[in-house]
């Protein structure tokens, strides 16, 4: 049994429990940055794309897990970061302005959606924002000047301090830029649960009635919040869009917002260990499959054949199973395995029972 015992306050509000939390979180990140001397260049790549799907999850967790509000549109964020981010760069502007800026003005363009959504709640709020996606489509192909239309962008290597940085010239360097963004918004995330802020956020999603009643402004809290998600929701765009070279108007059709929102349910909702082990999923999901596919194909001395649809079809049968069995995600049935460790043989079976989270109040919404 491992038990940390605390004798100050300050242990609260620390970005971790005590130094063997850090230490294991340090080593993590010893070995990921190291991934470009024990990886070749297809699977850097695919761990590269993993790490900008955990950027897009941390974005969207802001809003739907610490805040509770549902959002199916988050990919109108994504290209709405992307093209800023292109558009900046062509205009001649260096990206390490252009950058941070497009996740600003996709901050921005997040806070005039959540004015008139801010009275809209649960299934509501879900069918607005999907609209707000779908619509997103055909804004890029009338917005053809700016966008190129159904043609697109083409995104190339950018110049940082004079390197190279390119998906596949350079995609060393690309992964470290990625593994920078991802470090970043991972501490500034971690600080703002610490944060009032962030523990209003949580208020929110659990009571607003309640909220209300502490003194919690719900319309500014949920606007900044939409703020917020939308900005680092940006930034993963804008890094999609380098990753992948070429995109258009169908690069971020609404399906993206369904696949990020099933993500984050998958790896733990309201949790920042949810987002990185949701984008592991959806991640590496297409090449296991691919893989299977072959693997049985050659065990059965028969030709591999396309499926359409397989992906999204065992990604909504991995859903199905976590509702069912485990509403907390991957990172929930962590914390049952790891707290079973820690106070063995004193854990009892019933300790993780669902209890209802709503109250009287909150049920008509």
């Amino acid at each position: 049994m491992r038990i940390v015992f605390k004798t100050n306050y300050m242990q609260d509000i620390r970005p971790w429990k005590d130094g063997y939390q850090l230490c294991l979180y340090l080593i993590l990140l010893v070995v990921v940055a190291v991934a470009p001397w024990w990886l070749d260049d297809f699977y850097l790549g695919e761990l590269t794309n993993v790490l900008i799907w955990a950027v897009a999850g941390l974005g969207l967790m802001v809003l739907t897990g610490h805040t509770g509000q549902v959002s199916l549109g988050h990919a109108a964020f994504l290209a709405f970061g992307c093209y800023a981010n292109v558009i900046l760069i062509e205009a001649g502007v260096p990206f390490l302005i252009a950058f941070p800026l497009a996740g600003v003005l996709t901050g921005i363009a997040g806070v005039t959606v959540a004015i008139p959504a801010l009275r809209l709640h649960g299934i509501y709020l879900a069918i607005f924002t999907m609209a707000l996606s779908i619509l997103m489509d055909d804004v890029i192909v009338l917005a053809e000047p700016l966008t190129g239309g159904v043609a697109g962008k083409y995104l190339g290597g950018v110049e940082i301090l004079g390197h190279l940085v390119d998906r596949w010239a350079t995609p060393v360097q690309f992964f470290w830029l990625v593994l920078g963004v991802v470090v970043l918004v991972t501490l500034g995330y971690i600080n703002l649960l610490r944060a009032p802020l962030g523990r209003s956020f949580i208020a929110v999603r659990d009571s607003e009635v309640s909220a209300q009643a502490m003194g919690v402004d719900i319309a500014r809290t949920k606007m900044i919040s939409f703020a917020l998600s939308c900005a680092v929701t940006g930034w993963a765009g804008a890094l999609m869009g380098m990753y992948a070279g070429a995109f258009n108007n169908e690069s971020f059709n609404v399906l993206i917002s369904i696949q990020l929102l099933m993500m984050i349910v998958i790896g733990g909702l309201g949790s920042i260990h949810g987002a990185f082990l949701g984008a592991v999923i959806i991640g590496f999901l297409p090449q296991f499959l691919s893989i299977s596919k072959e693997y049985f194909g050659a065990l059965l001395g028969g030709n591999t054949v396309a499926i359409p649809g397989l992906e999204f079809g065992v990604f909504g049968m991995i859903l199905i199973a976590f509702i069912l069995f485990e509403p907390m995600g991957m990172y929930g049935r962590w914390l049952k395995i790891r707290t079973w460790f820690e106070l063995f043989p004193f854990y009892r079976k019933d300790m993780f029972k669902r209890q209802k989270s709503y109250l009287k109040t909150e049920r008509l919404r």
